[in-house]
């Protein structure tokens, strides 16, 4: 990996190496990537029930999600929405994400795009008879977004150690967010979304930042947002990890503490990364903020966020933020030391990195897109 070096000055530039290349050494030759499962088509997500069975669950872009046993792949489908899925590009059946009290609730949640290209957050029930098997005809949408180009769809689902779901939303795409919706609060795209599934059709929680105004939709937690193609909490903190997807020259990750009171502008379009974008100058009047890690087009072109390691099985990745980049297959590990991030370039690739999850233990997986495999992160 070649370091970036942007800033000036001899200081300047040993920071730089220390923010993108890494200052404290993961034990490289201690990490690898076990292929678990292969022959997935187009696998995006990877997401777990929580309901003690260790099964994972695969979205596959194409509008399926499958079960992952721990030894093999089911060869019957969880969910199968193919029928009502608009795939291709950016667009698909992009994630899955498990209620909380799943394990009495049977209910889940995906978000997926339609054939008309608009997003849908959609909730369904899992059999009661068959947990290996969920109702599609039982669909209840209770968010729909209208997407005004193809691509930037967002598309991850993650519910929070609050309890509430937060929805990552792209800003509609095209390029430079031409119409500027991901400063606009009167739009959902661009955004950082948080509601109350246990309310129908949904509710707002009362300590969202924005609950109550009414000149910005109140279902908005953060601003400011690209294309958040990947998001995470970290299992043991709660702090919240936004990766967000360049336009043209800066990848990045975003950070929100736990406990935060969220209504954070990250920034686009007015920034990528640290950097202006339109305005090219001038672009910063104290109220954004900032990304905690970010790298050039030398090091990747497409960022997927991934986690906050917490398992056992690989100890040199303890408490360390996990990511990768879609194009390069470059994967890191970053972690915070004395205010500073630190930042390493692990000594594997997985392809093309279309996303990372957990299992219930807290072990850590990633899908490879092209590849169709699903890869575990282990003890060399």
């Amino acid at each position: 990996m070649r370091c970036r070096n942007g800033l000036s000055g001899l200081w300047s530039g040993l920071l730089s190496f220390v923010l993108l290349c890494g200052w404290l050494s993961v034990a490289a030759a201690a990490v690898a990537l076990r292929e678990v499962a292969s022959g997935l088509a187009q696998p995006v997500a990877v997401a777990h029930a929580g309901d003690g069975s260790g099964r994972l669950f695969v979205t596959l872009q194409g509008g399926q999600v499958v079960i992952f046993d721990g030894q093999r792949v089911s060869p019957t489908p969880f969910l199968d929405i193919r029928d009502r899925v608009g795939s291709g590009g950016e667009r698909g059946l992009l994630s899955v994400a498990f209620h909380p009290d799943f394990a009495r609730n049977r209910l889940f949640f995906a978000n997926y795009t339609d054939v008309a290209g608009n997003t849908v957050v959609a909730r369904f029930r899992a059999a009661r008879r068959n947990p290996d098997l969920a109702y599609p005809r039982g669909e209840r949408r209770i968010l729909a977004v209208l997407q005004p180009y193809a691509n930037h769809n967002g598309g991850q689902l993650q519910f929070g150690p609050d309890g509430f779901l937060y929805i990552g939303m792209g800003d509609g795409g095209s390029g430079g967010d031409p119409e500027n919706r991901a400063q606009d609060g009167g739009s959902l795209l661009g955004k950082m979304l948080r509601i109350d599934v246990n309310r129908r059709p949904y509710g707002i929680p009362a300590d969202n930042p924005f609950a109550g105004r009414t000149d910005i939709r109140p279902e908005i937690w953060a601003l400011g947002l690209r294309n958040p193609w990947r998001f995470s909490f970290d299992r043991l903190t709660g702090d919240l990890y936004i990766a967000d997807v360049g336009q043209g020259s800066w990848e990045e990750v975003n950070f929100q503490p736990a406990g935060s009171p969220g209504g954070q502008n990250y920034g686009w379009r007015r920034m990528e990364g640290r950097h202006c974008f339109n305005p090219s100058s001038a672009c910063d009047d104290g109220t954004l903020a900032p990304p905690v890690l970010e790298y050039d087009r030398s090091a990747g072109r497409s960022v997927t966020g991934g986690y906050v390691y917490r398992g056992s099985g690989v100890p040199e990745l303890a408490g360390r933020y996990v990511y990768g980049d879609f194009a390069s297959g470059r994967i890191w590990a970053a972690r915070p030391v004395n205010g500073t991030w630190v930042n390493e370039q692990l000594p594997v690739s997985g392809g093309l990195i279309s996303s990372f999850g957990e299992d219930e233990a807290g072990e850590l997986y990633l899908t490879d897109y092209a590849g169709g495999r699903l890869l575990k992160f282990v003890a060399e």
